[in-house]
């Protein structure tokens, strides 16, 4: 049943977003262990859209934020608002209550803003006028990050990005796939966002969500994923390696990527799956590194590659 429903939600997702198979499925392994992503690409190659048909999927409350400087923490949360008809405060809960939460441009905002999201992302609640409000149970935060450009924005900090299961770039579709998004517009056969069907609840992806704890992972695995975690703190290339909460989401994502895969156990090669979009935003190369035009991508190759993996 439950691969089923997977299996199915790939194939309507790919349909609409044509060519980006790897992050369809690295979005699921994401989904599945309840992970926060960044998104991260050059404009017009579908970050919303992708987000957007997720929710209609598995019918989802759907809100989208789009950050600017000028936005503060309580246009994200909300605010108290003085009623003269009853004399008293009410409460109006900002966009953050929702399902799916898209913070577009997230390093367009500045760090003040920023950081109303890190309770929300890391407890699941908002503390609003020393009153704390639980948010939804399936509160997934997905947010995008345009790749060429600088001006204007302030990167996101260490705290924050680690509480990002996953930062997934997004590149441009290959000629074929791109050709048969045109093909596609071209006879008016493209998927009308409106009618999409939904083919699952919040509630059988959060029962999904529970089947993924049941999956084995033997002790030699543990130890494998820590001297991985390990190896990243002692690199002389790098100036910070992954935190304990990294070796906690690389367990859980490795789980859900042997789920995903129809698995009932995990193996190093699902470890290995999903090493780079986990590494990618909380590795901090040396200076040195970068000026030798050494690149994280490398960095984590070569980690891979020089940790034993266990039989």
């Amino acid at each position: 049943m439950s691969n089923k429903i997977l299996l199915t939600l790939r194939e309507q997702i790919e349909e609409i977003i044509i060519g980006q198979s790897s992050i369809v499925e690295q979005l699921l392994v994401a989904l599945l262990s309840s992970g926060h992503v960044i998104l991260e690409g050059v404009p017009g190659i579908g970050k919303t859209l992708l987000v957007k048909v997720i929710s209609r999927l598995i019918q989802a409350d759907f809100k989208r934020i789009q950050l600017t400087p000028d936005i503060l923490p309580s246009d994200i949360l909300g605010t108290s608002i003085f009623d003269f008809n009853t004399r008293s405060f009410t409460l109006k809960q900002g966009p953050i209550f929702t399902d799916i939460l898209l913070a577009d441009e997230i390093n367009r905002t500045p760090p003040k803003t920023q950081a109303a999201l890190l309770e929300a992302m890391e407890e699941r609640q908002v503390s609003l006028d020393g009153e704390t409000i639980a948010l939804s149970e399936f509160f997934w935060v997905i947010a995008t990050q345009n790749s060429l450009e600088f001006e204007g924005t302030y990167p996101l900090p260490e705290a924050q990005l680690d509480r990002f299961l996953f930062k997934l770039l997004i590149g441009y579709p290959e000629r074929q796939a791109e050709k048969k998004i045109l093909l596609n517009v071209q006879s008016k056969t493209a998927v009308d966002l409106e009618r999409l069907e939904p083919i699952a609840t919040m509630q059988e992806i959060i029962n999904l969500r529970q089947e993924v704890q049941s999956i084995t992972v033997e002790e030699s695995i543990l130890d494998y994923i820590l001297s991985l975690i390990e190896s990243t703190r002692k690199s002389a290339e790098l100036v910070l390696g992954a935190s304990p909460r990294a070796a906690v989401a690389w367990l859980k994502s490795s789980k859900a990527q042997a789920y995903l895969k129809g698995h009932s156990y995990v193996t190093p090669d699902h470890v290995k799956a999903v090493a780079f979009p986990l590494l990618i935003h909380r590795l901090i190369l040396h200076p040195e590194a970068l000026l030798d035009g050494i690149k994280i991508d490398s960095v984590i190759s070569s980690i891979l590659k020089k940790v034993p993996v266990p039989r």
